[in-house]
Parts: C-alpha cells; sequence; structure tokens
C-alpha cells in the first residue's frame, strides 16, 4: 500500500476547539485516507541542529503553548511510538549522506498531536515525529523527505505539519472568520501555482521570488514541513490540494497530497476536496 504524503496547516493550537472549515476538514480526511501502519510526522515545533526522531513505547502529549483555553491542556493524545520504525528513518538518513539522533523521551508537541486528535481521534496508530532544521534551508528538507521515500510503499503516512502562512505579528485584532488579505492570498496562490505546475526550483527559492514570502514566513519552521512532504513523493511528485481556508485572517489552512507522477493523490484520498 502506497500512502501519499501530506502536508497539513496546523493551524493554532484551539483548532480542535473551534468550528471552523480547516477543523471540519481534518476531522473527516482520515477516513478518507487508507489506514496507515503508522504515521511519522515532520513537525515545525521541533527543531534541532541535525535531523532527531523519537522513539518511545507510548506518547507523551506536549503542550508547547501558554495562555490558551483550559480544556485545551486537558487534551491528550497517547498514541503508541514506533520504536523499531524510527531506527529505519535514522538509518534511511544515514544512508543518503546525513546524521540522524535517536530520542527516547520526546513525546508530540501540538505540530503533531492537534491534526491527529481530528484525523484520528482513538489514538491508535504508531506515530512518530522528525524535527526539522530551520538554518539547513528548503533544499536540505527537500533531501530529506526524499530520503524517506521507501517509507510510503510500507503503509506509513508521511505528514509535513506547518503552516501556508505564519506571520503571528498579525494575529491580533482579526476575528475567526475574517477574510484573509492580499499579502496572504498572493502567497498562498503563487505556492499553489508553484506546486501544481512542478516548479520545485522555484520554491526551493521562494524566498526570492514568491510575493510577500518574508512578510508571511519572518521565519521558515513552518514552511519547512511542505519540502519534507514534497521530497518525500520522488523526484516526479504530483501536488494536489485537498484544503483551502485561512484562520484569524493570517492564517491559511491548505492541505496538499503528493504522489508520484502516474498515481492520482485524489483517488488515493478517496474523493477529498477543497473545501
Amino acid at each position: 500500500m502506497t500512502l501519499p504524503s501530506l502536508f497539513l496547516s496546523h493551524g493554532a493550537p484551539t483548532l480542535p476547539l473551534t468550528e471552523t472549515p480547516a477543523r471540519t476538514f481534518l476531522a473527516g480526511l482520515g477516513t478518507q485516507l487508507p489506514r496507515p501502519k503508522a504515521i511519522l510526522v515532520i513537525s515545525a515545533h521541533w527543531e534541532t541542529e541535525g535531523p532527531a526522531v523519537n522513539a518511545v513505547a507510548v506518547n507523551e502529549t506536549i503542550h508547547d503553548f501558554h495562555g490558551f483555553p483550559r480544556p485545551l491542556y486537558a487534551m491528550r493524545y497517547p498514541a503508541p511510538g514506533a520504536a523499531e520504525l524510527a531506527g529505519r528513518v535514522a538509518a534511511l538518513l544515514r544512508a543518503s549522506g546525513m546524521d540522524c539522533d535517536i530520542d527516547t523521551r520526546r513525546g508530540l508537541d501540538h505540530g503533531a498531536w492537534v491534526p491527529l486528535l481530528l484525523m484520528y481521534p482513538d489514538a491508535d496508530i504508531p506515530v512518530l515525529q522528525l524535527s526539522v532544521q530551520p538554518h539547513l534551508g528548503a533544499a536540505h528538507h527537500l533531501r530529506v523527505g526524499r530520503a524517506l521515500q521507501a517509507l510510503q510503499d510500507d503503509g506509513v503516512l508521511i505528514i509535513g505539519s506547518g503552516s501556508m502562512t505564519h506571520d503571528l505579528s498579525e494575529f491580533r485584532g482579526h476575528g475567526l472568520d475574517d477574510p484573509a488579505p492580499a499579502w496572504v492570498t498572493g502567497f498562498a496562490d503563487w505556492c499553489h501555482d508553484a506546486l501544481t505546475s512542478g516548479r520545485t526550483d522555484d520554491l526551493l527559492n521562494y524566498r526570492e521570488l514568491a510575493p510577500f514570502a518574508r512578510k508571511n514566513h519572518p521565519s521558515e519552521e513552518h514552511f519547512l514541513p511542505l519540502f519534507g512532504a514534497l521530497g518525500a513523493a520522488g523526484t516526479d511528485a504530483v501536488a494536489e490540494r485537498l484544503h483551502a481556508s485561512a484562520t484569524f485572517a493570517i492564517l491559511r489552512m491548505d492541505v496538499y497530497a503528493f504522489k508520484a507522477a502516474g498515481a492520482s493523490s485524489r483517488d488515493a484520498a478517496q474523493g477529498a476536496a477543497v473545501a
């Protein structure tokens, strides 16, 4: 079973508590996909000097945020870990010329458990996380994803969890359903065209080529998981947007599926569509 890789915009930690189009879409996405044997999440919220993967028996739920509603801190996502798979992830990265540490203590940060709580609420699928290295840039993360492509043939769902746009300095003053400003939609539209046109080189140079790139991503950690997911589908990856919406005006919540050329991501997603 070969699964698509996914890029998910996980939004604010309160996503499970708010009625939004993105929440509704993610809550249905898990049932639209073939059930994975395990899930590997490349999370924007775990930054390390070099790649690192976690290997635990049961994942702790990390509440890596402050000042949010009390019910959010009561949420738990005790998915089993995947220590054996973590070893394989490390071996694949090392075989591609990259080192990879194995962390035997870390659980799941909200970049992983927030979307997974909606997609797979029973927390009964083994989950492991892979870190990002913002100082190494987009090409490095594309290389990381390509090194892990073989995992998809074994039923592993590879998810890059970040955000299509992420300038939190503009967060205050916006309502949950406010429309996105032009600098947000302009960037997201450029990315959509580049992804669906197969312009990988342009994407790798997005900070110079995309409109409002540095405005939407003052730092890169929330965009880099996209390159991991894109790379995991191989050098001939085909991109399909499954969902597009915005929350609080400035957070685009786009979701993309990536498959190797010749395989339809929409078939794999069994009809998931833009909401």
